[in-house]
């Protein structure tokens, strides 16, 4: 099966990053979302994005120009129904990813593939939520989408080869490279990544380090690109919370526990980067460590 169409649901920082590595690639796109000013923003982030890459050369006028093209918009789920690929990229509360499935099934076709851009939740029990867990999977894109190289590609146990191998012609299309993962709690990046960002916020609250030091411990002392205290700003301390709640209750393994300290900060709302505050400040010009 060719996969022409594709819906995405979800207009946030994954949605719109999906959107725009799919348009580029050539897909026809359809994203939806609850709000018109998130739908309203995505594009013209997508475009902000797309004109630096422009400027950059990494793509010309006219891709750019055709991309934009191919995006459209809806406030309407139902409306996603005839695509060949769906991608869910929605809140990570699996009982909002369930309801977004429920209400799309009436109005898919036969031949609909239906993914979840889920950093952790189980493929296989949103699958059973469906009228096809054999077409059904996990699509997981890394963030920033337009950058990362990598998407985990995860099969729930019912999920078919047809379906696999569709959805890792998509992710050849778009020019990225795919890792295969079993459908365990966190999959790979985050069963790894996650209990790491989890332990640094254990070395602040325990006093070992201060954020910075922390941070410049790991960039310095172990080459990262970025502190894993920073990191977890930039993806969402909720969502680092949400991980480690899942890895703990699936695995049900101590070493997952998530540190006391990343409750308090998602209990206060500083969430990181999107909320201005997290384990840095950012409502000043240079980013102020809050410990």
């Amino acid at each position: 099966m060719e996969i022409k169409t594709i819906g995405v649901v979800g207009a946030g920082q994954m949605g719109n990053g999906i959107a725009h590595v799919m348009a580029l690639a050539g897909f026809d796109v359809l994203m939806t979302d609850i709000s018109q000013d998130a739908l309203d923003a995505a594009v013209a982030l997508i475009d902000k994005n797309l004109t630096r890459q422009v400027s950059r050369e990494k793509i010309s006028q006219d891709e750019k120009d055709a991309a934009m093209g191919r995006i459209r918009t809806t406030l309407t789920l139902t409306d996603l129904g005839p695509s060949d690929l769906i991608i869910e990229a929605a809140t990570e509360r699996e009982t909002v990813k369930q309801a977004i499935f429920e209400d799309l099934l009436p109005h898919l076709k036969p031949h609909t593939i239906l993914t979840s851009n889920t950093s952790s939740i189980s493929i296989t029990r949103l699958a059973t939520r469906t009228d096809r867990p054999e077409k059904f999977m996990g699509f997981h894109f890394m963030n920033p989408v337009p950058v990362m190289q990598l998407v985990e590609l995860i099969r729930g146990i019912a999920t078919d080869e047809e379906t696999y191998d569709a959805c890792l012609k998509v992710v050849e299309k778009i020019g990225k490279t795919a890792a295969s993962a079993e459908d365990f709690p966190a999959f790979i990046v985050n069963r790894i990544l996650m209990p790491m960002i989890n332990e640094a916020v254990y070395t602040l609250y325990e006093g070992v380090g201060n954020v910075r030091s922390i941070d410049e411990s790991m960039k310095l002392g172990a080459n990262h690109p970025m502190g894993p205290l920073e990191l977890a700003d930039f993806i969402g301390l909720d969502t680092c919370l949400a991980i480690m709640n899942v890895l703990h209750d699936g695995l049900a393994d101590t070493k997952y526990r998530p540190c006391p300290l990343l409750t308090k900060y998602v209990e206060a709302g500083w969430l990181g980067r999107k909320t201005q505050r997290g384990f840095y400040d950012y409502r000043g010009e240079v980013p102020v460590p809050t410990r």
